[in-house]
């Protein structure tokens, strides 16, 4: 009942902020258009308007379009079937195709991938693992499996999405999981995560995010003090070397692979953005003129140890590996 409750609260509060912004347009277009002679960039303010307008229009048009999907299944549960998950799919990686292309166009953002791609050895599942940082790392890598290597995501997302209702809607009739990175006593995530990466097919990726979060120094600062409080002094130690990464979590991920024990490891890294940590950021940066470099790492599932300590031990000298890129990448862009 509460989420139904949420979905409507949102999805109207969506539709009627999409309906006074088309309506009022030429007065937003003025004041947006007087604001950015006045203002550091190139049309700063007409672009942070087309920004909004669009997500807001692309949003509004997503939960018409999947209101009609509902009618046209015959309700919540056939709408979860197969065929229509497919369909979704396909509503999800046009409606990614528009949102890149503009942010091309708009904000002069460029995508390019180094490293072995996740479709160097088609028709085998993968479990994908990205570290999390800077604004909308999860679309991006998404897109970048969807459009570019025909994967369908499987994707674990915090909770706090589901206040957008067009993702609220569509998670909830793909193959998804909301949860919260700070889960209440006797939350058993393992259990949903290991559900979600069961049952993979070829052409399938289930992407997690270990660290939980964007990195931000104060995150690092707690994830370092939870090590400790743990009792896991050798992993703190780790932990305090990174500079550009959290420390991973990994429960989750090491629960999705016992329960695809077929898939092999996909390890991502990313640069570009990633010093944007709030809206103020995002702001000053308009337009971005940036360009977002994503490294990928395949690992064979039989390089992975077999024990639990073996693993995290593994993780752990991955996302090691993955902060000296990044500082690397870093250093080079500079």
């Amino acid at each position: 009942m509460r989420r139904h409750l949420r979905r409507v609260i949102t999805a109207s509060g969506v539709l009627g902020v999409t309906a006074l912004l088309w309506v009022l347009l030429p007065v937003w277009l003025l004041v947006a258009a007087a604001l950015s002679p006045l203002l550091p960039g190139r049309w700063r303010a007409l672009r942070l308007l087309w920004i909004v307008v669009l997500y807001a229009t692309i949003d509004s048009l997503m939960l018409v379009v999947m209101f009609g999907y509902w009618v046209a299944a015959g309700g919540s549960r056939r709408v979860r079937s197969p065929y229509w998950q497919g369909i979704h799919y396909d509503l999800v990686q046009g409606v990614m195709w528009v949102l890149f292309r503009e942010a091309k166009r708009v904000l002069r953002l460029d995508i390019t991938t180094v490293g072995p791609a996740p479709d160097a050895h088609p028709g085998q599942p993968l479990l994908v693992c990205c570290r999390h940082a800077g604004p909308g790392d999860s679309f991006t890598l998404v897109h970048a499996l969807m459009y570019w290597y025909d994967r369908e995501p499987r994707v674990v997302l915090k909770d706090t999405l589901r206040w957008d209702p067009a993702i609220d809607v569509l998670l909830h009739r793909i193959p998804a999981r909301f949860i919260s990175p700070n889960p209440a006593a006797g939350a058993d995530l393992d259990s949903q995560i290991s559900e979600l990466a069961t049952g993979l097919d070829a052409d399938d990726a289930f992407v997690i995010f270990p660290e939980g979060g964007n990195f931000t120094e104060a995150r690092r600062d707690r994830a370092i003090a939870r090590l400790r409080k743990l009792g896991l002094e050798r992993m703190a130690v780790r932990a305090e070397r990174m500079t550009n990464v959290l420390a991973p979590r990994p429960g989750g991920f090491l629960a999705a692979l016992d329960a695809a024990p077929d898939a092999d490891v996909v390890l991502v890294a990313h640069t570009g953005l990633d010093h944007l940590l709030t809206v103020g950021d995002v702001w000053r940066e308009l337009p971005m003129d940036k360009q977002i470099v994503m490294r990928w790492w395949r690992v064979a599932r039989d390089e992975i140890p077999e024990d639990r300590e073996g693993r995290i031990d593994w993780l752990f000298g991955w996302w090691e590996q993955i902060d000296a890129w990044i500082e690397e990448n870093r250093t080079a862009a500079s």
